[in-house]
């Protein structure tokens, strides 16, 4: 599961930390490109982390065959963000048949920052089709 990495995680500079067993953690130095202008780091770059955190949590319990998408997740941003790295914790909570439903924490240099709670749908994955 570690090995899958999208490109637009990789685009901001984030980094799949672990996913496995409904648990997920995902890391990211802060840049200067991450920043809105209060020098804070910018919500839709937390929003993101989160979201991706929780998602590799929640296919992490998955057969093979198996995917998820988002259904909704609600994000309180409890404090702002201004250190050198980000660190995003996902837990899923409870799984069934068609829905996954995940915590996620987001840690600023140690300090809960952000908490998000996460609904996400469990599909079949299909081929593409080119």
């Amino acid at each position: 599961m570690n090995d899958i990495m999208f490109p637009f995680l990789e685009h901001i500079g984030a980094k799949l930390v672990r996913a496995e067993q409904g648990e997920a953690e995902v890391s990211l130095k802060t840049a200067p490109y991450h920043l809105q202008h209060m020098g804070f780091v910018h919500g839709g770059v937390i929003s993101t982390l989160m979201d991706n955190t929780g998602w590799y949590a929640a296919v992490s319990n998955l057969d093979e065959g198996f995917t998820s998408v988002t259904m909704e997740i609600k994000i309180n941003y409890l404090k702002p963000a201004s250190g050198k790295e980000l660190r995003a914790i996902a837990n899923v909570k409870r799984q069934g048949r068609t829905t996954s439903f995940v915590t996620i924490e987001l840690f600023d240099d140690e300090k809960l920052v952000a908490y998000a709670t996460g609904t996400y749908v469990i599909v079949q994955e299909k081929e593409r089709q080119e």
